[in-house]
């Protein structure tokens, strides 16, 4: 059976690209630079639901982009977050962060979201695509 991705994704972000597990999409939320990591799993909706490679897979996949995404974005913070409670399909949030963002310190759920024109979607697709790589 071929990966099927919850379909409120294909709506709210846009592809990056693919690790060995993860499929990697941007969230359209211009506010904050926001990657979503989903493993290429059907019926997955917690961590604990894979298989004892997959986890540390996941966990080396994390930390991999984290990195990558603390030097693109030139901060110092990072929300790892995996919630689920909207989209049950296994995904995680990493969000560069920086005392000077719309909601710090509070969540970026707290304020609403602001989606990436045509042209700064394309750029930042590709910025973060390149670093990805």
């Amino acid at each position: 059976m071929s990966f099927k991705l919850n379909r409120r994704f294909l709506k709210s972000s846009h592809h990056i690209t693919d690790l060995k597990l993860c499929t990697i999409r941007l969230n359209d939320n211009s506010k904050f630079p926001w990657v979503i990591l989903i493993p290429k799993k059907n019926k997955i909706t917690d961590m604990s639901d894979l298989n004892s490679k997959d986890q540390i897979l996941l966990m080396k996949e994390i930390i991999f982009v984290s990195k990558k995404m603390k030097k693109l974005f030139k901060t110092s913070k990072l929300n790892v977050e995996k919630i689920g409670n909207i989209i049950p399909q296994l995904h995680l949030h990493i969000i560069a962060r920086s005392k000077k963002d719309i909601s710090w310190p509070l969540s970026v759920w707290v304020v609403k979201e602001k989606k990436y024109s045509k042209t700064a979607l394309k750029i930042i697709v590709e910025k973060v695509r390149k670093a990805l790589k």
